[in-house]
């Protein structure tokens, strides 16, 4: 049995097969992502979603589902599963499947009477096709397979309806059919690896529901046009495969692209190469540019995010070719493009955020704790003193260093921080003045580009830089540390006391602002009130404000989004202070946190981690299905532990 592999028992049962979804995407921003019984629970589900610059910045669900029927001695039996009103399911195909299995790509395995069937699919890189390659395992008498194709046309933030303006027109292409639902949109190809034949008849389902939308407070009521259905018979042990993409193919060259594509694919056998496909599959090229994404299914490339994420998923999983195209290739130029002209509109968002450039500042230095540091200064020097003088010269919109030498940045009106959900337009979490993470991350930006300066032989600047970064050194203590832990933000003669986990960066960064005897302290009350199998809580349970539970509408989501569920990005900067203060007595502890995780990989998005969880037990995932820097987190961890074994 698989490292993914999921039983009969599990699959009929739709209370926790529903719960449990898949994703594959192409590097090139296209996926396709459904649950286990490929039932669709989201409006961000279906077989083919893909980026069309042309029409906006969403991604667009061409091809929704595509439900399968076995016909044998005129009986038919349908595959397909979709949720109506009152909890209604139909056709519940989902009983007869007998197993699911996901080691290297998703593959569904059906027992209808003497038929046993499987279905498998995987997208083609870097390009917008999906293809679905059904094998006749078994059969005592002649099959006919029949196709349904459920059409969307539309953007993953909307939903369709009937409507009079859908053109249910199929004309021809080789061994199959091509559709336009709407002329804005680009043309649907669905062929077949060997010819077939199709009964055009248009009908629109109706009121199809997607229970995650209705869970979220969304309308979550949709209708899909299906224009007709495809025939082929098929002959046991035979292979067929389908294909969907916005341009044509040839029907030959299916299998020899199905063999080249299955090539690539690597097998997930364990937590590390779960984490490791996940990690890649939010690489996206665009032309010659390179981005990594925040996570699937609604996130595009945003600074914050794609800094603090991408040394983890390229360099720690020896992936230093994408490293180098997306950081050497695209980052870099996207940063220099910000600082000459702030009103610069780079395709990587929120560049303008207080600390992005500091979180660059980090991953280069990630970068040379996997090399050397002379590597990182041959290349990344004057980079990171033009970032700190960008600072330092008040350029930044956004965040202003003060003669203590900490940075300063208003929260009031704007967030100005990772926890940034808002209220009819204002801060539900105003962290604002002089932040914690944001001076940590400051404070370990100037002494790490006083190493690079020192390796390039700018002594003078380079004593210049350590002295600058003492004095924020002074005032970082001075103003956050209250004789217990570190206050979360200081604006004015307020202090902010609440216990939040942003206090840990303070010791989890390699050069910290605090003595040894401070930052256990700042380890232990995080271990004690925050610490939890998914990461650390965004508040603590003795707050008063202490909201654990991702649930309902889009308000109380919000107002709990960071006031108590956890947030898997935390646990890299904890596995590492916590090491700083136990070293190798902590290792065991470390290992064991790590199985918290690996529980995760058969739960929710199958093989990769949410974006956050609810902060009380059964720490429930929500959010992004798949979320990278709670991947990239994990990943960090693994090779933490792994240097400290070895």
């Amino acid at each position: 049995m698989s490292y993914l592999n999921f039983d009969k028992a599990l699959m009929v049962n739709l209370e926790r097969s529903l719960q449990k979804e898949m994703l594959r995407t192409n590097r090139a921003g296209v996926y396709n992502s459904t649950t286990l019984v490929d039932c669709n629970t989201r409006k961000y589900h279906g077989q083919l979603v893909l980026p069309l610059p042309q029409l906006g910045d969403d991604n667009y669900v061409l091809l929704s589902s595509l439900d399968e029927t076995v016909i044998q001695h005129g009986a038919e039996f349908n595959l397909g599963l979709h949720k109506y009103g009152e909890n209604h399911f139909s056709p519940n195909g989902h009983k007869y499947i007998r197993e699911f299995d996901c080691e290297v790509i998703a593959k569904t395995t059906y027992r209808v009477g003497g038929v046993v069937l499987t279905k498998e699919r995987l997208l083609v890189s870097f390009e917008p096709r999906v293809l679905i390659r059904y094998t006749l395992v078994e059969c005592g008498a002649p099959v006919t397979m029949r196709f349904r194709p459920f059409l969307a046309f539309r953007s993953v933030n909307e939903l369709t309806h009937e409507n009079n303006r859908a053109n249910a027109d199929m004309n021809d292409c080789e061994n199959g059919r091509v559709n336009c639902l709407y002329p804005e949109f680009p043309q649907l190809f669905m062929q077949f690896s060997k010819a077939i034949t199709y009964s055009h008849n248009p009908m629109w389902y109706k009121n199809i529901e997607y229970q995650k939308e209705q869970e979220r407070g969304y309308e979550y009521k949709e209708d899909l046009l299906v224009p007709g259905y495809f025939e082929v018979p098929m002959k046991k042990g035979e292979s067929l495969i389908f294909a969907a993409g916005i341009s044509e193919v040839k029907p030959a060259s299916l299998k020899a692209l199905w063999k080249k594509e299955l090539e690539r694919r690597n097998a997930r056998t364990d937590m590390f190469e779960c984490l490791r496909n996940a990690a890649s599959q939010f690489y996206k090229r665009e032309g010659d540019k390179c981005y990594l994404l925040a996570g699937y299914p609604w996130f595009h490339a945003s600074a914050r995010e794609e800094f603090m994420s991408t040394p983890s998923c390229t360099l720690d999983i020896d992936r230093p070719e994408y490293w180098d195209a997306i950081i050497d290739q695209t980052a870099i130029g996207e940063v220099r493009a910000f600082m000459a002209d702030s009103s610069y509109k780079s395709r990587i968002t929120g560049m303008d955020e207080p600390d992005a450039l500091l979180w660059f500042v980090r991953a280069l230095q990630k970068y040379a704790h996997k090399y050397t540091v002379k590597q990182a200064a041959d290349k990344y020097a004057g980079l990171c003193e033009d970032i700190i003088s960008y600072y330092r010269k008040q350029h930044h919109p956004r965040a202003w260093v003060h003669q203590n030498g900490l940075i300063w940045v208003d929260g009031t009106r704007v967030p100005a921080t990772w926890m940034n959900a808002t209220e009819n337009g204002w801060p539900i979490t105003p962290r604002t003045g002089y932040v914690v993470e944001i001076n940590a991350l400051w404070y370990n930006a100037m002494r790490f580009t006083a190493e690079l300066m020192r390796e390039a032989g700018k002594e003078i600047g380079a004593d210049l830089m350590e002295y600058q970064a003492e004095i924020c050194r002074e005032a970082f203590v001075k103003t956050f540390w209250n004789g217990f832990y570190l206050d979360d933000y200081v604006v004015d003669n307020y202090h902010n006391k609440e216990v939040r986990p942003n206090m840990i960066w303070a010791v989890g960064l390699p050069y910290s602002p605090l003595d040894r005897k401070q930052q256990k302290a700042v380890v232990d009350i995080c271990t004690r009130e925050l610490l939890t199998p998914r990461g650390l809580r965004t508040l603590s349970p003795k707050s008063g404000d202490y909201r654990p539970i991702y649930v309902g509408g889009q308000l109380e989501r919000d107002r709990n989004f960071h006031n108590g569920p956890v947030w898997p990005n935390t646990i890299a900067a904890y596995s590492r202070a916590y090491m700083t203060i136990y070293k190798q007595s902590g290792l065991s502890f470390m290992q064991r946190m790590l199985v918290g995780f690996e529980v995760e990989m058969s739960e929710h998005c199958i093989g990769t981690l949410n974006e956050l969880y609810d902060g009380n037990p059964p720490y429930k995932g929500h959010g992004g299905m798949s979320y990278a820097p709670s991947v990239a987190a994990v990943i960090s961890v693994m090779d933490t532990m792994k240097k400290y074994q070895e």
